[in-house]
């Protein structure tokens, strides 16, 4: 999961995961957001309002330092129509699963991965880099919010049909030159 454009400012939502606290038969945590934090996702993300965001992750430990956090993400968000400009709401659903490493790793794995990628083949991306010590829980789940928003939000069963014009047979991009062919012919 690639991360989407939140802004310069502070994340909407914070819940850190310190990684060495972490137990060896890793951790269940059920997150939902307040309202505040709703309403701050709705601002970063351009949305009418946020009305719901829940998630639940397992934080498991794998070797070499890394960390799995797998998951699901689930919220209800208002959006505007793009057709009809009506006020909607739209249910979102998606699951999380990522690798996490230290930074230095993540690092030295994306300059490989530069350094011997070929266009015709794909490679697999980096882990996620634990940042200080910590995973983001909060920020994992806005991410994925995010990212599952539609950007242009239709009403079910509502199509945009363009406006038909019957074009004249004389309004078309040569019917300048052509008039000076006819009036050519003429002379």
């Amino acid at each position: 999961m690639s991360r989407p454009i939140t802004g310069s400012g502070p994340d909407p939502w914070r819940v850190p995961v310190i990684v060495a606290q972490v137990p060896d038969t890793g951790l269940h945590r059920k997150l939902e957001a307040s309202a505040a934090e709703r309403q701050a996702m709705a601002e970063t993300a351009g949305l009418r309002e946020v009305l719901s965001v829940q998630a639940a992750f397992d934080v498991v430990p794998k070797s070499g330092n890394r960390i799995q956090v797998t998951g699901h993400v689930r919220a209800r968000i208002g959006q505007t129509c793009v057709v009809t400009l009506d006020p909607m709401e739209s249910e979102i659903e998606e699951e999380v699963d990522l690798i996490f490493a230290p930074e230095a790793e993540v690092r030295r794995l994306a300059d490989l991965i530069e350094e011997g990628q070929d266009d015709k083949e794909h490679v697999a991306d980096p882990p996620e880099a634990i940042v200080n010590g910590i995973i983001d829980l909060g920020r994992l789940a806005t991410d994925a919010l995010f990212l599952a928003v539609d950007p242009y939000p239709r009403k079910p069963g509502v199509v945009f049909e363009a406006e038909a014009i019957a074009s004249d047979p004389e309004d078309h991009p040569f019917a300048v030159l052509k008039a000076l062919q006819d009036k050519k012919k003429d002379q």
